[in-house]
């Protein structure tokens, strides 16, 4: 009874009061103001959605210019001569080292084109007293990574390894540099990978292209003009003596630098270097002064049938400029505003606005002494002559260059330099370019502060300075009968024909199951 009475009690309170006239007005404005308010919060949040909203009107504003503060660069040598750079690096518990050999594909005898790569790929074949598989196994076992090179001024062996592994794999490391064995069997078996190599390069346009576009632009006598890989006739008479004789003579603790970069400190690792490279005797190593080089003169086509090819690959070239060129920051903005960039003129235009190509580039190949300027592109059969047409007038047009051309280039150089030290192993190889070319040590911190000084005066005088279109070679490689009436009809200049016989040789004829 008395429940039911404090139910109706608090029912008749209830109702009296949501009827009295001050409860409605107190009410009202109640619900008022939180309309008002939510009304304010939805524009508030409406206002700030649309200010996060991105202006699609234009590209965005490049961000601060990046800086690049890298440890310092320690310099020492061992007591057997070797030099080392070492680049502390605490952050991950890793290794990576380099060994540098000033030796590489300009050393070959004018015989033995290949020498050199291949004394490269045989020396983990077998060195120490492990054979190639044993070698093979216990470098996997460590984590580790060696790996061999040879290039054209330099060759080497790399090892990446866990901090923890570094003893074990410095052995093996040691092993591959000072006491590779060359076996017979293994070169035999890489003398018939190479010549299988060679016999699909005939099938291959690029391949085609590249020997073509060595040949033309430095001739036969110049090792920059001969393939690195060699030829039949060399590869067939390559024995295990010319690999050791080539390695005795320029694999020497005075001809090379060791870079480091880890974690791993000065006094530590020397010790362990000095120990692992005691027995490394030097010597004098091998020396060659290349021959000089004409620049290209006049503008000429070299066009090498391929039948039923279903693109044309294009190159044009010229002799272009050395490592230490004054020229060198100005090349690199210019480049990149022609063809070395997604957003350069070369690609935007034959991919981009024509479709011709996926891609199109240019590059100026630097190296001790001057390496070849390209510009290049593989593009549809059917467009071969508009395409030249678009390179020309790219080429030709390099010295308009307006602020925001100049700005691009320098913040798309300045913004993605830093990249190259994000990893042990391309630090590595910044380093071994600054042994290279001998660049002081600040080099790199230096780096992006001289791109942004670029002006435009600098770019456009480097670009008429190097980029000559009444002299360049022009090389096509392409279905001759579907391509050749369309690059006369341009009168760029005369045509001279090649098969690929001319440009290669014949392909090499490799026997199954005979080494």
């Amino acid at each position: 009874m008395s429940s039911q009475y404090s139910v109706a009690s608090s029912q008749y309170r209830v109702s009296s009061t949501q009827s009295n006239p001050k409860y409605q007005e107190l009410r009202t404005k109640y619900t008022m103001i939180r309309l008002y308010t939510s009304l304010i919060i939805l524009s508030l949040f409406v206002s700030y959605v649309f200010a996060q909203a991105p202006d699609r009107s234009k590209p965005p504003a490049a961000g601060p210019q990046p800086t690049l503060k890298l440890p310092p660069i320690q310099h020492f040598t061992l007591a057997n001569g070797m030099k080392v750079v070492l680049m502390e690096k605490h952050e991950l518990p890793l290794v990576e080292m380099e060994l540098m050999v000033n030796t590489g594909s300009v050393m070959n005898p004018s015989d033995k084109p290949g020498l050199a790569s291949m004394v490269a790929e045989m020396m983990d074949e077998g060195a120490g007293t492990r054979n190639a598989l044993e070698l093979s196994d216990a470098i996997s076992f460590l984590g580790a990574n060696i790996f061999p090179y040879a290039g054209m001024h330099t060759s080497g062996v790399s090892l990446h390894t866990p901090l923890s592994k570094l003893d074990a794999a410095m052995e093996l490391f040691a092993d591959i540099i000072m006491r590779p064995t060359f076996p017979a069997d293994e070169l035999e078996r890489k003398k018939k990978e190479r010549l299988t190599r060679l016999m699909q390069w005939h099938d291959e346009p690029r391949a085609i292209a590249n020997v073509i576009f060595g040949r033309t632009l430095y001739g036969t006598k110049h090792p920059y003009g001969i393939p690195d890989m060699g030829n039949e006739k060399s590869l067939r008479a390559l024995k295990s003596e010319d690999l050791k004789a080539f390695h005795a003579q320029n694999f020497l603790p005075s001809n090379s630098t060791l870079v480091i970069v880890g974690d791993v400190a000065k006094n530590g690792i020397q010790q362990k270097l000095e120990k692992m490279f005691a027995g490394w005797q030097s010597g004098k190593a091998q020396e060659v002064k290349l021959p000089s080089v004409d620049q290209v003169s006049g503008r000429k086509i070299y066009l090498v049938d391929k039948p039923g090819a279903a693109q044309s690959v294009i190159r044009f070239g010229r002799i272009g400029v050395e490592r230490l060129t004054d020229d060198y920051y100005a090349i690199q903005v210019m480049n990149t505003i022609l063809g070395g960039s997604f957003s350069s003129r070369l690609n935007q235009n034959l991919r981009e606005t024509h479709g011709y190509a996926y891609g199109a580039n240019s590059s100026f190949s630097m190296r001790p002494t001057p390496g070849p300027f390209t510009a290049a592109s593989d593009v549809q059969t059917n467009k071969t002559d508009s395409a030249l047409i678009e390179f020309m007038k790219e080429l030709r047009g390099i010295p308009e260059i307006s602020d925001d051309d100049l700005a691009r280039g320098k913040n798309y150089l300045a913004l993605g330099y830093p990249d190259n030290f994000s990893s042990l192993g391309s630090i590595a190889g910044m380093l071994s370019e600054l042994v290279l070319y001998n660049l002081p040590d600040d080099y790199f911190n230096n780096y992006i502060q001289k791109i942004l000084a670029v002006t435009k005066e600098d770019v456009i005088r480097v670009a008429k300075k190097y980029i000559d279109t009444e002299n360049i070679a022009v090389i096509v490689v392409g279905d001759k009968k579907e391509i050749e009436k369309g690059i006369k009809a341009l009168n760029l200049g005369s045509i001279k024909n090649y098969s690929i016989v001319d440009v290669l040789g014949k392909a090499p004829k490799v026997e199954e199951g005979k080494k």
